[in-house]
């Protein structure tokens, strides 16, 4: 498989070629008449336009976006190329369509996913939130760890955020084992329960380990037990079975280099520089690994029926999957507009989401009761009680410092104000308690 490759002397270089004819390289999927769920086709299309200036800046080989407005898909299209259209790729590199069905990564995303997998485990009694680590992993202990709980983790306040340089090696992921004890050795960074460190990566390992100890099962089998298969879910897992890795978009770094200190932020974060992150990411061991907190590979239609499901207090269609309290306690804030001392920044965290916020936060404006993960480095998804919105997009592109945010800015703006917040948390919360 080709790994997609960037000169980096110019943002020019570092882009996507883009063609004049969009619907050329656009796939339009099942959706309702915006007028059925009281929006308007002007609102949808200025959403759309919007996603193809996002496509047109350059920054992104391949586009999906799937909207729903009180469970109707009203918007679900993709746009541009699956591989052969990154930057370093030739003019006669063959060009694949991205469709609705192409799988693509969304990175941290997937800690939203990993996240109710543990609180389907809390509401089936087979572990409690409050309980330690080491009460399933004794070993877990070393360094003071032991005071390590559940919630923690999820909160991103366990107190070791940053993987061990060495816990990279693709080659670990054939041997958890290994990396267990790579987290087993590890020291803390902070006393657990205190700081907000946002844990990329390690906190899905850890989880993983907790999900094996508890039921017997890897946490694969237990996400298709417990939530892809009742939902109907065929897009949505960690990683692809290894006959699927060339249909898995190819990621793709764009835009300039990223100078410090953002640089270094960022390397303290993954765990490694942007480029290699990306590199690791088109790496057939990372597209057919079990990595929690960074590899679900999905599609915007799969994510969005997800967050549907959290929306409708754990139900979608006749299948009740989480009981409302649980959609409650995942949700509920843990942190609030608290700095982020590994990203530098002040965010609202649920146990295993980000949540919106009144003013500015990760899903735009004005949506303080919204919940879902964003991923590296323009994936989005997220639901929005107030809005009965959910909203998935998910990108190829990796632009860090670019042009790419006016028209993501803008994008977030268009689907702020076609669908306005209708104050209706309240409401969402009786019929959760109802």
């Amino acid at each position: 498989m080709k790994l997609p490759t960037c000169t980096l002397s110019a943002f020019r270089s570092a882009r996507c070629d883009v063609p004049e004819d969009l619907e050329s390289v656009t796939t339009i999927g099942e959706e309702t008449a915006p007028g059925v769920v009281g929006s308007t086709r002007d609102d949808v299309e200025a959403i759309w336009q919007d996603v193809e200036r996002f496509y047109a800046a350059g920054g992104h080989p391949a586009i999906q976006i799937c909207i729903r407005k009180d469970g109707e898909a009203v918007l679900h299209r993709a746009i541009g190329h699956a591989s052969g259209n990154a930057p370093g790729d030739t003019p006669d590199t063959p060009k694949v369509p991205c469709t609705l069905d192409t799988p693509i990564n969304i990175f941290s995303a997937s800690k939203a996913i990993t996240a109710m997998v543990i609180h389907k485990l809390d509401e089936k009694g087979a572990l409690h939130l409050d309980d330690a680590i080491t009460e399933y992993i004794p070993e877990f202990g070393r360094h003071g760890k032991h005071r390590i709980q559940i919630r923690h983790v999820l909160a991103h306040r366990a107190g070791m955020p940053n993987l061990p340089p060495e816990a990279l090696d693709l080659e670990l992921l054939a041997h958890p084992d290994r990396v267990l004890e790579l987290l087993c050795d590890a020291e803390l960074q902070s006393r657990p329960g205190r700081a907000l460190a946002y844990h990329a990566v390690t906190g899905g390992f850890v989880l993983a380990e907790l999900v094996q100890r508890v039921t017997g099962k890897g946490i694969q089998e237990v996400l298709r037990e417990e939530i892809t298969g009742p939902l109907g879910l065929e897009r949505l897992r960690y990683g692809v079975v290894p006959e699927d890795i060339d249909q898995v978009a190819i990621n793709a770094f764009t835009g300039p280099p990223v100078p410090p200190p953002i640089s270094t932020v960022l390397k303290r974060a993954l765990g490694a520089g942007v480029e290699e992150v990306v590199e690791l990411s088109n790496d057939p061991r990372f597209l057919t690994g079990v990595i929690p907190s960074a590899n679900v590979i999905t599609t915007a239609h799969d994510l969005s029926v997800f967050y549907q499901c959290l929306l409708d207090h754990g139900r979608y269609g006749d299948v009740q999957v989480f009981e409302p309290r649980t959609v409650r306690h995942a949700t509920a804030e843990q942190s609030y507009w608290e700095i982020d001392f590994t990203l530098g920044v002040p965010l609202r965290y649920g146990m295993g989401f980000m949540l919106g916020n009144k003013k500015f936060g990760p899903f735009g404006t004005d949506n303080p009761h919204a919940f879902g993960h964003i991923g590296f480095s323009n994936v989005f998804s997220w639901a929005d009680p107030d809005r009965g919105l959910v909203v998935s997009l998910l990108n190829t592109g990796k632009p860090v410092l670019s042009r790419q945010v006016l028209p993501l800015l803008s994008l977030l703006g268009s689907i702020g104000r076609a669908f306005p917040n209708e104050r209706g948390h309240r409401n969402w919360l009786s019929a959760a308690t109802g």
